[in-house]
């Protein structure tokens, strides 16, 4: 039996995240995904390398990166499965759950300084560390703050969603 590598991050916090996300490539149509063969060239021309097969059919893995929107996997694919105009945003945006550091009253903005639109912004407390808060409308749920949280707080939730906290 095969065991799936373990980041030193989920070794340290003693957890084990399960592999299959169940995001597709930006632009990709789920009418067509079964039109998808499993070749593996979106995975083989990622540059940021987060997409994945899982059960012969891409998905992305945020805990190893964000997606930058290059549409290399679309570019690449020798199948109809991804729309004809670009995507440069997904239907989801990122939820930071109270497991964050700055709510444990620890200071940490590593999800503001890798956000490239600056959809997260961190309000003062009174007698505390500033806490974060999600500019919806700027979040294009690229992943970029996922990966880098020490302590996995930030993940995905609905566009629609009327609150940004889990």
């Amino acid at each position: 039996m095969r065991q799936e590598a373990l980041s030193r991050r989920d070794f340290l916090r003693c957890s084990r995240r399960s592999a299959a996300v169940s995001i597709r490539p930006p632009g990709m149509l789920d009418a067509a995904l079964a039109d998808c063969t499993g070749c593996g060239a979106c995975v083989e021309h990622c540059p940021t390398g987060i997409v994945r097969l899982v059960d012969n059919r891409p998905v992305l893995d945020f805990a190893a990166g964000e997606c930058a929107f290059c549409g290399a996997c679309s570019e690449y694919c020798p199948e109809p499965v991804f729309a004809e105009d670009a995507v440069a945003r997904f239907d989801h945006v990122v939820a930071i759950a109270t497991s964050c550091l700055p709510f444990q009253r620890v200071d940490c903005q590593a999800c503001r300084d890798a956000c490239p639109t600056g959809a997260i912004r961190f309000r003062p407390v009174l007698g505390g560390p500033f806490v974060p808060e999600l500019v919806a409308e700027a979040c294009t749920g690229c992943g970029a703050c996922m990966s880098v949280c020490p302590v996995g707080a930030v993940s995905i939730a609905p566009q629609s969603a009327e609150d940004a906290y889990a």
